[in-house]
C-alpha cells in the first residue's frame, strides 16, 4: 500500500508528463536509521519514469524537470530522489 507522499508523486507526474511508464518505488525502509529517515516510512524514493516529453531532452534536464514537478517534495519533505527518466524506445 502506498504512502500519501507517494501517491502524491504519482499524481503530480502523471499530470506534467502523461507518462508511458512510471513507477515510484519506496526504498526507505532499506534507508531505516540513516540520515535522513525520519521514520515516516516515506523518506527515500526512486522514480522510474518514461515520457515522450523527455526525448531529446539530456540527462540533467529531464532530473531538472522531474524535480520541477514535485515541487517542495525533494529535499523538503522527502529526504531523498533518485530518478531515472526516460523517452520510449531508450
Amino acid at each position: 500500500m502506498s504512502g500519501p507522499l507517494e501517491q502524491e508523486m504519482r499524481q503530480l507526474l502523471t499530470a506534467a508528463f502523461a507518462p508511458t511508464s512510471l513507477d515510484v518505488v519506496n526504498d526507505s525502509a532499506t534507508h531505516r536509521g540513516h540520515t535522513g529517515d525520519d521514520g515516516s516510512g516515506e523518506s527515500h524514493f526512486t522514480i522510474l519514469i518514461e515520457s515522450p516529453q523527455f526525448a531529446g531532452v539530456s540527462r540533467l534536464q529531464r532530473q531538472r524537470l522531474v524535480n520541477a514537478a514535485l515541487g517542495d517534495i525533494p529535499g523538503n519533505r522527502v529526504h531523498a530522489v533518485a530518478i531515472k527518466a526516460s523517452a520510449p524506445g531508450e
